[in-house]
């Protein structure tokens, strides 16, 4: 059976239906477009990078309701069901006139050309909703540069010099406000909530919605070839970049029992559906680590770390991926389902080659484990990209040892972009394993990591590029982590430079 697609836009229910021409993998941004003909929404990238096709998406979560910035150009459509979707051109006031994001635009000259515009007033309005969020529970706290720097990391522009932008950020909330309905958006998207599994299908193609674990197995089991899809950051370039079709997809956001996130067997457990945002903090709230939180705020900009999930990552296993890096080296597992049941491994085994995984046919991620800090462990995880927000890294690190009175003990050192997967350094590893972790075992180690990798030259960065800097970053870690006059971190901004400054 398949179920017209619901979702709330411009202030009534829109319906798509299975006959009305719509393939499961259209995307929002092409039906704003090209169906509703609400054109302020651009095409810029098609690939989640420039922020000009920027939509806020409402969504109730846990009875709450959950507004976040997303990229339209890479969210497919059936995606959509049960939610709201808001364009810039749900900005316009009842009377015709501008909101207070928009006006503060005008005023501060925060438009040039304009193409970038309306995603930038979309993810501006964002920030102005988390603000009368404040607001309304009686705090005064004013707008950081952080926030609004944070908030805009998803939005490219050509043009202003982000200036005028900040400080139309600022000036928002100094113009008289506009409030926004909260309860009636939040009664609109309680009567789209589904009880049963959504479906739809066209010309074929199917796209199915599990709501539990037991209906997410049995239907892999049933489509072992569909597509998982989740938060589409990477899927969904395979449509708008590589042309493919998808065949069956099978969204597993829905999937209650995904969104958890729990200690179990002494570990923390994030379910494959939380989203690369939310894992982050709970990894972060865990190892109170001022490198990881860095990695976290580089690893993509706002609406990719809202939409995608920390367990697609992992399951799709680019090799430059920021992630697997300081997962491998904590020890962290991955928890597969299928109809074979449980299982969980290493993460550090489970990538076999490029693009290559362990996976049994029928199964899925269904959590990733993380274990828990110990005592005296020195973790550090460091990020080299030719940008230092939102780009894909040349060089991702990570290190965690064990000092005991000065002698390094269960060493673990792991890359990105270093080999065809993330992994560890074991003759590395072996220089310093009970070893003084001293200037002389560092030497060592650097020199054998020559031998761990032989990294490829491509658009990011050359060869030798790669290993000056892996094994500079060794001895950055060793800096910070020595047993005498260790140095206190620092901003991994430091290390966003060009290739001739490696050396």
């Amino acid at each position: 059976m398949s179920h017209p697609i619901r979702f709330y836009y411009q202030g009534r229910v829109q319906e798509v239906a299975s006959n009305s021409g719509t393939p499961p993998t259209r995307t929002l941004l092409q039906h704003l477009r090209e169906d509703q003909h609400c054109t302020g929404t651009k095409e810029g990238c098609a690939e989640g990078d420039c922020g000009a096709c920027t939509v806020v998406i409402g969504s109730l979560v846990n009875g709450e309701l959950e507004m976040r910035n997303v990229n339209s150009c890479i969210q497919f459509l059936p995606t959509l069901d049960g939610k709201a979707v808001f364009s810039v051109e749900d900005l316009k006031q009842k009377d015709g006139g501008l909101h207070p994001v928009q006006e503060a635009l005008v005023e501060c000259h925060g438009s040039q050309c304009g193409f970038c515009t309306p995603g930038f007033a979309m993810s501006l309005w964002s920030l102005y909703l988390k603000q009368e969020e404040v607001k309304a529970s009686g705090q005064t706290a004013p707008l950081c540069r952080k926030q609004i720097d944070e908030t805009l990391s998803g939005n490219l522009c050509r043009c202003t010099g982000y200036r005028p932008i900040i400080d139309a950020a600022h000036r928002m909330g100094e113009l008289p406000p506009v409030s926004f309905d909260r309860e009636a958006l939040v009664a609109a998207l309680q009567d789209l909530q589904r009880d049963t599994m959504f479906s739809y299908t066209h010309d074929g193609q199917s796209f199915h919605a599990p709501r539990t674990l037991a209906e997410l197995a049995e239907l892999r089991a049933a489509k072992p070839n569909a597509t998982i899809l989740a938060g589409s950051t990477d899927v969904g370039l395979w449509v708008t970049k590589q042309m493919r079709n998808l065949g069956d997809v099978i969204y597993v956001r829905q999937v209650k029992e995904l969104h958890l996130i729990s200690m179990v067997d002494g570990m923390l457990e994030i379910g494959a559906a939380v989203s690369l945002d939310d894992a982050y903090r709970s990894v972060g709230d865990l190892y109170k680590n001022d490198s990881l939180h860095e990695l976290w705020q580089r690893f993509a900009s706002q609406p990719i770390r809202s939409t995608g999930t920390l367990g697609g990552s992992v399951a799709n296993g680019s090799p430059i991926g920021d992630s697997a890096p300081w997962m491998i080296v904590l020890g962290a597992e991955i928890v597969l389902n299928g109809s074979q049941g449980r299982r969980s491994m290493l993460l550090q085994d489970f990538y076999l080659d490029y693009m290559k995984k362990d996976w049994q046919p029928g199964e899925f991620v269904e959590a990733v484990r993380i274990p828990l800090p110990k005592a005296e462990q020195q973790f550090r995880t460091y990020k080299l990209a030719k940008r230092y927000d939102q780009d894909i890294s040349a060089v991702a690190s990570a290190y965690c040892i064990t000092l005991e009175d000065g002698i390094a003990r269960n060493v673990h050192i792991a890359y990105g972009g270093m080999a065809a997967t993330s992994r560890r350094a074991p003759l590395a590893e072996a220089a310093i394993e009970g070893k003084p972790w001293n200037e002389e075992t560092l030497k060592a180690a650097m020199a054998a990591l020559a031998q761990d990798y032989t990294p490829l030259t491509d658009m990011r960065a050359t060869a030798s590029y790669r290993m000056k800097t892996a094994q500079n970053l060794l001895r950055r870690f060793w800096l910070e982590s020595r047993p005498d006059g260790a140095l206190p971190v620092t901003s991994i901004n430091a290390f966003a430079f060009k290739e001739k400054d490696a050396a």
